[in-house]
């Protein structure tokens, strides 16, 4: 599912972010997205599940191609969302790129052990932070593959 052009089917991206100046700085990094992004954003753990298995107000939300997760988020830190989303079949396949101003060692071991995709230290400016998301940008959708949503792992999906 490598997209290089704006005319490909878009990239479904969920951004777990309680912080709403770090929102607005994705929002506006994705911007100029060399492809088509929608972003979708929840708040908090208890909403990123609810979107992920398409609870309540969220029963019509797409599965997303790539999790954007902060680890320190209210009612459900990042670390039991992640635990959940890698623990669950229909879940798992989903990239997490967890995006967290911490760069404490317990932080990134503990978010890898939970079988987290990659660790960012989000950055504190605006040009190093929009880099970084181009650069998650370029890799999760120029270079790797991604399946496509609900296939199978024998194919037939």
């Amino acid at each position: 599912m490598s997209r290089g052009d704006k005319a490909a089917t878009p990239i479904e991206v969920l951004l777990v972010e309680d912080n709403p100046g770090d929102v607005y700085l994705t929002q506006e990094a994705l911007r100029d997205s060399r492809v088509q992004v929608n972003l979708h954003v929840v708040g908090d753990g208890m909403e990123a599940m609810a979107f992920l298995r398409r609870e309540a107000a969220y029963a019509s939300a797409v599965a997303p191609d790539l999790i954007l997760l902060d680890l320190n988020l209210p009612r459900k830190d990042g670390r039991q969302v992640l635990a959940e989303v890698k623990q669950d079949p229909h879940l798992r396949r989903i990239p997490v790129v967890v995006l967290s101003t911490s760069s404490a060692e317990r932080d990134i071991v503990e978010s890898y052990d939970l079988h987290a995709n990659c660790y960012i230290v989000k950055p504190a400016d605006f040009d190093h932070f929009a880099g970084v998301v181009r650069t998650i940008e370029d890799f999760w959708f120029g270079i790797v593959q991604l399946p496509r949503h609900g296939a199978a792992a024998d194919g037939t999906g």
